[in-house]
């Protein structure tokens, strides 16, 4: 049984060759594609508002310098939100469930930020693993806490997307196997797991949007601290 609640994050695969890429790939073709008309539909109105609004929010705090990279987190933004909303229809698969997958979204990115710090100002990447005021004998320490600190913000970034949208996954199929086993016994019971499926799941849309967005929000705040 316990097997089967983690099948789910499994990637799929046909006749031996796996999914993994069809499903990476399939975001993109969800969107649809700027016209030359002076005036588009409303879906891309509304596609365009929402980028124009994410980017705006993102971007206002950052020096300009860093504004080369609203096209990359703007698209990264897009990117994790679909994959995970889609994660949430039956019989699919969430590619950001795999450790690995967050993980090579994380560590180049985190690691461009560091090194765009380092070569464009080195002094105050530096600074930072040593606040101002530091008593003496606390240096080396804090220097070692620091640069743990560092070190340990890719892990957290790719834990943090992976736990979350694991986490809901595996509650709500606990829920729906709940629902379909107390159906025939206690019916009255299972309408109301039903309906705490129900609010659960509108709350796991919820977290597959914010995560995608606190994903994106700390690589910002990370290249802000280095531009």
């Amino acid at each position: 049984m316990a097997l089967n609640f983690f099948d789910q994050f499994m990637s799929p695969t046909l006749m031996g060759i796996p999914l993994m890429g069809l499903a990476l790939l399939l975001p993109w073709t969800l969107y649809p594609t700027c016209t030359p008309r002076w005036l588009n539909n409303r879906l891309l109105t509304l596609q365009a508002w929402f980028v124009g609004l994410f980017t705006q929010q993102i971007f206002t705090p950052l020096n300009p310098e860093g504004h080369k990279w609203a096209t990359l987190f703007t698209s990264l933004m897009l990117f994790l939100i679909t994959m995970n909303l889609l994660g949430l229809l039956p019989y699919t698969f969430t590619p950001t469930t795999q450790l690995s997958l967050n993980m090579g979204f994380a560590v180049p990115l985190w690691l461009a930020t560091v090194i765009i710090g380092m070569r464009n100002q080195p002094t105050v990447a530096l600074g930072h693993l040593l606040p101002e005021g530091t008593p003496v004998p606390l240096i080396p320490v804090l220097i070692v806490i620091e640069t743990i600190s560092l070190f340990i913000r890719p892990l957290a970034l790719g834990v943090r997307l992976t736990a979350n949208l694991t986490a809901g996954h595996l509650l709500i199929q606990l829920i729906a196997t709940a629902v379909f086993v107390l159906l025939p016994l206690m019916p009255s019971v299972a309408i109301i797991t039903a309906l705490v499926l129900f609010l659960l799941t509108l709350l796991e849309v919820a977290v597959a949007m914010i995560q995608a967005y606190v994903f994106v929000l700390l690589l910002s705040l990370y290249l802000q601290e280095n531009v």
